[in-house]
């Protein structure tokens, strides 16, 4: 059975049962702190679990995808070593949120058990006799018993010794330190031949880490709540959880060893051997040492182009800080066991998202949507990180060539791998190749105090919810008001190295924006009867709770509290997020419709946008786009606000969604003009309250991806009062001209006479020398050889080098400069030497670059190459002549 028609066949039987199906939420989280991405099928549910959110239904199932690249068995390094763990992977899962004593259509152990093995066994055929269950076997010490119910019900469909129990680490699942969680039972499947199962039993294996029995379908029961003292309590609802790796439900139902042999995998490894002539070996062949070092290069690149690509797709690009820093690692994973061991030195990566989006784009259309900028993105992160590699290869040749003993230091290694992105494999690889070995336990111990200060940083200690009112709703005023009087509805300390100990508070009511959209959280006070003030420093959102964060407690939590959103912060950044809804309308009127929202940041100071366009914005063009925003400013158009419609009533207006988001079936669309968005954040009543809108900055952030920045408001007004300045400034020195304009141009024009003069002055200099040098030419093997410093700028060298080549056939020259401190080689050989003697000047000076810590190519005949150790210089002139000799 097809991967495609298994993932049909599990949505299809689960709405045969009263579920609703739901898409899959994305796999980068941006409205939760507590999470980077959605590393299981329950996480876009968390807010159910917990009580503070209603779902559209109690009975749910989707495909979710995921991404894991922490925990166990999740470590990144290991992926791509075994057959059935990954990165991205899919979760099929259905759930029940309240049981059957909550509101109707909830269910419990009963039904979901009854119905997993309804579906593996009757509609999938698995072989009942290959399958193992486990229920949890209790706990006495946090007075959690034995699950009898689960017990009971598997007696009815398995032997007594096919049923397992497992211990809380195998058998009690948790989402956390703290939270909602509860005892589980698995399905494992045992996928040995029958001569190996008739040797060893399944049930020995189960939780052992056997590549062929594994889990394919856990049941979670959630039961309980784990309080920060590590306690449980009863939660007043019960739910369940499942969750079945759909990778390997398709690795057993295709009668395969491996996930990486079914149909998910295939068509991108075909793509993979295709592109590099080098051959996968399935895993019913054991494969030589050589073949599964190529194995493992070809899994981890099929399984991270996975990650990476779902990733972008959903919003998130590749960078040096938070989820994007983790996509640029599993990208550079990728890359470097395709530089390693596969030979690839050019970008290959990209080309199979074409496959991807082929394979995938019925059930996840973004992946289609997306395909062209996918492609891009991960094309231009592969150039940029085989240049680093190229450096990388010149700093360990600096020192390899300074080494004084055969173990070179774990310390110098690491700060290759952590400033550089160098792999240490390829470091290890390189010195054993010459000789020498690395000192791994000293680089591990670099690692390991990295990864601990790393842990430290992070690592926040949350206490529990302190409920002083039992009301989770939390009714956001912030649209209408900017004040209001609320009570606090619960309260937690939570303490972290970063900011130390803050409060959290959650009110009944609150007119503070929490960050999300693009949009920074309000700040403001809380104002007690008695004339106390408490500043609100922040504002965020934490599954489905609003929660404003404090320094400090109010003395009384149980009196009612004024509290006031700062205007000032208010007032800005709703000026910013207005004028960006502007300017997205005036790029795609501008640009063209290709363009679509990749990221926002609007706070107070400035407004930063993120699109997708293929080339540099001109001055023109943002020209136009300013223009464009601030002729409807002028227009003072009225807000048009639609707080809640139903989603296909907003997209039949014409309303903009963006991708990587998740909307509910009614939204908020917000109206300027033929400006339409869904938008939950803060807006001006009129678009006059912009006053102006400036482009400040217009870049590129990644391939096909543009950045603007621009400001409105005061900043408008403070730009210009800078530029009134500069200009007095630039008036004064040129000694207040008339025109000064006229007297700037003026002052171009002598510079550029003076530089031409330089030029020529430069070019005399060189035919000056021509006779000194030509002297010093050294004849060696029947090359006139010279190699040496002259006080020349870069460009001089090259004249020189052109003019002492008309001495002859047979001239070889390296040339040095430090012109500004910068150091220059210049290699110039006869073309006549480049065919007889097959020489490059490309080579010389990736060679000789290494001694001033740079790099260079050019032609055969004449190259440069730049660096930064002017002290180099002299043992690189040294060495040159080794090439003739």
């Amino acid at each position: 059975m097809k991967s495609q028609d298994i993932r049909k066949q599990f949505l299809q039987f689960f709405e045969s049962k009263g579920h609703l199906i739901v898409p899959s939420a994305p796999i980068v989280l941006k409205d939760d702190p507590t999470l980077m991405f959605n590393n299981s099928g329950m996480a876009q549910f968390k807010e159910y679990f917990l009580g503070i959110g209603t779902p559209k239904s109690p009975r749910i199932a989707d495909t979710q995808k995921c991404l894991r690249v922490s925990g166990k068995h999740n470590d990144l390094e290991d992926v791509g070593f075994d057959t059935y763990h990954h990165t991205m992977f899919e979760m099929l899962g259905n759930w029940s949120f309240g049981d059957p004593a909550r509101p109707a259509g909830g269910y419990f152990k009963k039904e979901a058990l009854d119905w997993a093995w309804e579906f593996l066994t009757e509609v999938l055929k698995l072989d009942k006799d290959r399958l193992y269950v486990s229920v949890f076997e209790g706990n006495p010490a946090e007075n959690v018993p034995f699950d009898q119910e689960s017990w009971n019900i598997w007696k009815k469909y398995v032997p007594e010794d096919r049923i397992i129990l497992g211990n809380k680490k195998d058998n009690f699942w948790e989402m956390g330190d703290q939270g909602p969680c509860g005892p589980c039972s698995e399905i494992h499947i045992d996928l040995r031949t029958d001569a190996e199962r008739a040797r060893v039993s399944g049930r020995s294996l189960v939780n052992a880490d056997h590549p062929q029995v594994v889990e394919i379908w856990n049941n979670v029961f959630m039961e309980f709540n784990r309080k920060a003292d590590g306690s449980l309590e009863k939660l007043p609802a019960k739910h369940v959880d499942t969750g079945m790796g759909f990778e390997r439900l398709c690795m057993a139902m295709q009668g395969v060893t491996s996930n990486y042999d079914t149909d998910v995998f295939t068509p991108l490894i075909d793509k993979v051997t295709q592109i590099t002539g080098f051959k996968y070996v399935p895993n019913t062949v054991t494969p030589s040492a050589v073949e599964e070092k190529t194995n493992i290069a070809i899994r981890v690149i099929v399984d991270h182009v996975r990650a990476v690509a779902f990733a972008i797709a959903d919003g998130q690009l590749p960078s040096n800080t938070g989820a994007g820093y983790v996509i640029r690692r599993i990208l550079r994973r990728a890359i470097r066991y395709g530089y390693s061991f596969l030979g690839m030195k050019e970008p290959f990566i990209n080309k199979l998202v074409a496959v991807l989006a082929s394979q995938m784009g019925e059930f996840f259309p973004e992946i289609k949507s997306q395909q062209q900028l996918v492609t891009n993105v991960i094309r231009e992160e592969e150039a940029s990180f085989l240049r680093t590699l190229e450096q990388g290869l010149i700093l360990l040749e600096n020192i390899i060539t300074n080494a004084t003993e055969k173990v070179i230091s774990g310390k110098r290694a690491f700060i290759l791998y952590d400033t550089y992105g160098f792999p240490i494999d390829l470091t290890s690889l390189i010195l054993r190749e010459r000789g020498l070995e690395l000192d791994e336990a000293e680089f591990e111990i670099e690692l390991q105090i990295q990864k601990e200060r790393s842990r430290a940083a992070s690592k926040v200690k949350a206490g529990d919810w302190q409920i002083l009112i039992d009301d989770p709703e939390v009714e956001f005023l912030g649209y209408d008001y900017t004040e209001a009087n609320v009570k606090i509805t619960r309260y937690r300390k939570v303490e972290s190295a970063k900011e130390g100990e803050i409060y959290q508070l959650v009110f009944n009511m609150t007119p503070f924006y929490p960050e999300g959209g693009g949009q920074i959280g309000d700040t403001g006070v809380l104002e007690a009867a008695n004339g106390d003030v408490i500043y609100i420093i922040d504002t965020k959102k934490e599954n489905n709770l609003i929660i404003h964060f404090t320094k400090e407690l109010p003395t009384n939590l149980s009196e009612i509290f004024k509290v006031i959103v700062g205007p000032d912060r208010r007032r800005k950044s709703a000026a910013n997020h207005s004028a960006t809804h502007l300017m997205h309308l005036g790029l795609r009127t501008i640009l063209g419709t290709h363009v679509e929202q990749k990221g926002s940041l609007v706070n107070p100071n400035y407004l930063r946008f993120d699109f997708s366009h293929f080339a540099k914005v001109t001055d023109e063009e943002i020209r136009k786009v300013e223009h464009f925003v601030n002729t409807r400013i002028e227009a003072q158009l009225q807000l048009v606000e639609h707080r809640s419609i139903p989603i296909q009533q907003a997209m039949a207006q014409g309303a903009m969604a963006l991708f990587g988001e998740k909307y509910g079936e009614n939204v908020r669309m917000i109206e300027f003009g033929e400006s339409k968005e869904l938008c939950g954040g803060i807006h001006v009543k009129n678009t006059g309250e912009i006053w102006h809108f400036k482009i400040i900055s217009e870049g590129a952030v990644a391939a096909g991806i543009r950045r603007i920045e621009a400001i409105t408001g005061d900043a408008v007004k403070a730009y210009f009062s800078q530029q009134e300045t500069d200009l007095e400034a630039i008036k004064e020195t040129l000694k207040n001209p008339q025109d000064t304009l006229k007297a700037v141009v003026a002052l171009q024009d002598e510079n550029a006479k003076l530089k031409k003069q330089m030029e020529q002055l430069l070019k005399e200099k060189a035919k000056g020398l021509k006779n000194e040098l030509a002297s010093q030419l050294q004849d060696i093997n029947g090359i006139k050889f010279l190699a040496t410093q002259v006080d020349l700028n870069p460009e001089g060298a090259k004249d020189l080098a052109y003019e002492l080549g008309t001495l002859g056939t047979n001239i070889f020259l390296v040339l040095a400069t430090a012109n500004e401190d910068k150091p220059m080689l210049s290699c110039y050989i006869s073309k006549e030497l480049v065919t007889a003697k097959n020489l490059n000047a490309g080579a010389v000076v990736r060679e000789l670059g290494k001694y001033i810590q740079g790099s260079g190519g050019g032609q055969p005949f004449f190259a440069t190459a730049g660096g930064k150790n002017v002290a180099g210089i002299k043992e690189a002139l040294e060495k040159a002549v080794t090439f003739v000799k």
